[in-house]
């Protein structure tokens, strides 16, 4: 095959999103050309989400799309869904490959071999739960404009009633502390300012190997000379401890920006979910969080809908949801996923109150979002500069406010920048971006 071009495209997390890029960086050093998943290519690949059914749904569209696109192209589902039903992706006749999480460091290998007739396997998937070592890619070029994105972690030990997650990705594995000290040091090196960590469940860090938790794997990252940010991804609350919330509050190199997933605003329902806190504890923490440090950006996911959740239990969680410090509120709709332990109680919300529900909760969400970046009007913030849209600069705060200003200025570096209003998607403005 002359100058192979090859596409890729991701749903779901930021783990998905790093593991795309290791993969595109992978397949670039082999002599493939990397090329957007809407034009022609030899091989199209999708790295699958499965958190709901909405995400099967899409996960499968784009396959076929992309089999209609080029009916000689090898079409490759890799990703959570193909973890969790290699089955049903490997009964649809436009996907050639399937290839789970427990071989996605291997997916250049295995399409290789595919297309040189080497092995005609369809579907390449093993137990994820046998998987005991962090096992990552090597990767030197993959950045989120000036914000390298570095996987850390992954797998869950917590097992929601509603979440596939942990079949998908596994028990915890964390990746050695001096190993992730050495990247982050050879990022900076590189120029960047902000580096990102990223896992299945974050604050879950070094459960497996006892080198170090997160607490201590901080201590160590903000020591790194020249770095200016660390970010943080989506943490438990319950795994948050003293010394971890002192560390987060008083230290300026970690963002101002944490996401702490409620799901449910009502004790009952967190039960039947699984949750290990309790609302009081949440509330405790993230009350905590803005007390200490009042700039920060709290978002949280939300599901409406779960099987025992009453119409009750969905107004008394609203009016506790409105009362909290959110910066905005990912809102998911119940999907009931099969092989999760809330099977047993059935899906017995009727779909158009799901919807409703789901509704009102987003409105709350678009509420706080706007009230929290009104906050910063006519305020003076630093930014970092990642993007460039439409003949302007687009600057990240640390608290996680995106913001569009005029200027020649290089990306990657930092800027202070007078917040002049609030932006709406449909303008091209000075000021507060929608984030």
């Amino acid at each position: 095959m002359k100058n192979p071009k090859v596409a890729f495209t991701t749903l779901g997390c930021r783990m998905n999103q790093f593991e795309t890029s290791a993969m595109e960086e992978q397949f670039a050093r082999k002599g493939y050309n990397l090329t957007s998943f809407d034009d022609i290519a030899d091989i199209y690949i999708v790295n699958t989400c499965t958190v709901t059914n909405d995400a099967d749904r899409t996960s499968r569209k784009l396959l076929r799309q992309a089999k209609r696109r080029n009916p000689n192209a090898v079409v490759v589902a890799t990703g959570c869904y193909a973890q969790v039903s290699p089955e049903k992706l490997a009964e649809i006749e436009e996907i050639d490959l399937v290839i789970g999480n427990s071989h996605k460091t291997a997916v250049y290998e295995i399409v290789e071999n595919f297309i040189n007739e080497r092995r005609q396997d369809k579907v390449f998937i093993d137990n994820i739960f046998r998987k005991n070592e962090f096992e990552t890619f090597q990767i030197s070029t993959f950045y989120e404009g000036a914000r390298p994105i570095l996987k850390v972690q992954e797998g869950c030990n917590s097992f929601c009633s509603f979440c596939i997650i942990p079949f998908a990705r596994g028990k915890v594995r964390s990746a050695n502390p001096e190993d992730v000290v050495n990247q982050i040091k050879l990022l900076v090196d590189k120029g960047y300012k902000e580096i990102v960590l990223t896992g299945t469940q974050l604050s879950q860090y070094g459960y497996d190997h006892k080198k170090a938790n997160l607490y201590q794997l901080l201590k160590q990252i903000i020591k790194i000379e020249g770095l200016y940010r660390v970010r943080l991804s989506s943490m438990g609350v319950s795994e948050i401890d003293e010394n971890l919330l002192d560390l987060i509050t008083s230290e300026e190199k970690i963002a101002a920006h944490f996401h702490l997933s409620l799901q449910s605003a009502s004790d009952k329902v967190l039960k039947d979910m699984k949750r290990n806190y309790t609302l009081s504890q949440y509330i405790r923490i993230v009350n905590e969080i803005v007390k200490r440090r009042p700039d920060t950006a709290i978002g949280t996911d939300i599901i409406t809908g779960f099987p025992t959740e009453t119409r009750q239990d969905f107004e008394e969680s609203v009016k506790v949801i409105k009362d909290l410090p959110f910066a905005y509120i990912h809102v998911f709709t119940y999907s009931q996923r099969e092989g999760t332990s809330a099977q047993k109680f059935g899906d017995k919300v009727y779909p158009q109150e799901k919807k409703e529900r789901t509704k009102i909760m987003m409105q709350i969400s678009q509420e706080k979002n706007k009230a929290f970046r009104k906050r910063y009007v006519d305020k003076e913030l630093e930014v970092l500069t990642i993007s460039e849209k439409n003949g302007k600069k687009v600057g990240l705060t640390s608290n996680y406010i995106h913001v569009k200003f005029n200027g020649n200025v290089d990306l990657n570096s930092i800027q202070k920048v007078k917040l002049t209003r609030i932006g709406t998607e449909r303008e091209n403005n000075e000021g507060i971006l929608v984030c």
